[in-house]
């Protein structure tokens, strides 16, 4: 039954955090009084996308560590440059508009990125490597970039944010490697597929919550907001667009180029609302989740585009073949 349930998820993952949004605005004041248990519903999915991958996995991907640490840069230095850059342009004197901005795209990449990379034949070491060090390293990384970006603007408490993704993020990945480790990587048959439909149902009520409480501002749609929707839109695609780029001129093998295409794109959404909300006023929030509108799908759409432009790659092969095989 857990089985099906997980499938029939997987499925409708383009429209359940969407979905979930919309939930949180209609039952904003049922939902409100309990979005500080976000953080603890985001530490559930932690441990359990932690299940995957043992500590002899890291030493794997380390010994060629070129592709994830381009991808990081893409995530935590390049993109929230961007962002920055393009909140400022646009909403010059929104200060909190400009910091979710940021928060949205200086987050590490979500932990979905598995069950995206998994269905466009991706490179699956390189992606549970790629979340789980970007995870672990995400309470000095998001700090740090919110620091250099907005710091000077914002006032942030940087101590009590590391504390919290330490307990958030930290902890519950190294339970789950440890676990993990223990059983010699059978808990990665046994309890993970357990705890898989949990996982996703945790986002969407993570979603939910956290939507609830920015809600007096989704609910009022006028021009400030639809700008808002578009920027985080344009961002979203160029996220995705950077890691394919960046992946062809480096040269690498198809798998690689569909993991940084996906991991680039993809954003942990149940992080940046928890933390948007926990060490932030709730405008902050918004960017964060108006991405949840395209994120899912946006990934779906560019799993195609990856599949499009292999079959165009192929297709040009073999006309160059067969001129050589005539002549």
């Amino acid at each position: 039954m857990l089985v099906k349930l997980n499938h029939f998820l997987e499925k409708i993952m383009p429209i359940l955090t969407p979905g979930s949004v919309v939930i949180g605005i209609l039952a904003e004041k049922a939902l409100q009084p309990y979005a500080f248990l976000s953080a603890w519903f985001f530490a559930f999915m932690t441990f359990s996308g932690s299940l995957g991958a043992g500590f002899h996995d890291f030493a794997r991907v380390l010994t060629r560590p070129l592709p994830m640490i381009v991808n990081l840069v893409i995530l935590h230095a390049l993109m929230p440059f961007l962002a920055w850059g393009a909140a400022s342009l646009f909403f010059p004197d929104e200060v909190d508009i400009v910091t979710g901005f940021v928060l949205a795209a200086v987050i590490p990449t979500g932990v979905s990125s598995m069950l995206w990379t998994s269905i466009y034949a991706g490179n699956m070491a390189l992606t549970l490597s790629i979340i789980l060090i970007d995870t672990m390293l995400s309470p000095l990384l998001v700090p740090l970039g919110l620091s250099l970006f907005v710091g000077a603007n914002v006032e942030m408490d940087l101590g009590s944010m590391m504390k919290g993704m330490l307990y958030m993020v930290v902890l519950p990945s190294l339970a789950g490697m440890a676990l993990h480790q223990i059983t010699g990587g059978k808990v990665k048959q046994t309890l993970a597929p357990r705890l898989a439909p949990f996982t996703k149902l945790s986002m969407g009520v993570i979603v939910a919550m956290n939507s609830s409480v920015v809600a007096p501002y989704l609910s009022k749609v006028d021009a400030k907001l639809i700008g808002m929707a578009g920027l985080v839109l344009a961002l979203s695609i160029l996220s995705y667009l950077v890691g394919w780029l960046a992946a062809r001129l480096f040269g690498w093998r198809r798998d690689v180029i569909v993991t940084l295409t996906i991991n680039s794109g993809m954003r942990n959404i149940g992080a940046g609302t928890v933390m948007a909300i926990a060490y932030f006023p709730p405008l902050v929030a918004l960017p964060v989740v108006l991405a949840t509108l395209f994120q899912q799908s946006l990934a779906a759409i560019f799993g195609q585009f990856l599949r499009l432009v292999e079959k165009e790659q192929a297709s040009g092969q073999a006309e160059e073949e067969l001129p050589k095989a005539a002549g």
